[in-house]
């Protein structure tokens, strides 16, 4: 009996091991499928576009508030109401997820005008979007 060889490497970002079929390589780096898909879709969290659409979406849906919204997206807000705001690092490492993908949940919750930016002395927090 005659084994195959198959090479393998890992993830740039993550680490895991991966077979040679099941890797990607982008911009010279070797990555999963997940660490791939993360990097490739960022949402923007400054278009109008999206706002606009969102805002239409939501009042023809009749939702207000935080309904249709992810249970991820509903207590990411609550997390951020809580507490008057909160730092995408602290919403991060609260929730367990990536930075890129706390931007990505950042800009769908502005794109419903729940959240906004805000520069404090510390820092850029995300606060509820009627705080002045």
């Amino acid at each position: 009996m005659v084994e195959e060889k198959t090479s393998s490497a890992a993830c740039a970002v993550c680490g895991c091991e991966l077979s040679e079929e099941d890797s990607i390589e982008k911009d010279g780096q070797i990555l999963c499928e997940d660490c791939y898909i993360e990097s490739s879709h960022k949402i923007q969290a400054c278009d109008p576009w999206a706002v606009r659409s969102k805002k239409i979406f939501r009042e023809e849906a009749g939702l207000e508030g935080t309904e249709g919204l992810t249970e991820l997206q509903k207590a990411i807000y609550d997390f951020i109401v809580s507490r008057g705001g909160a730092k995408k690092e602290e919403i991060a490492e609260k929730f367990g997820i990536s930075a890129r993908e706390t931007e990505n949940q950042f800009a769908l919750l502005r794109h419903c005008e729940l959240v906004k930016g805000q520069k404090r002395t510390d820092g850029v927090y995300l606060v509820p979007f009627e705080v002045r």
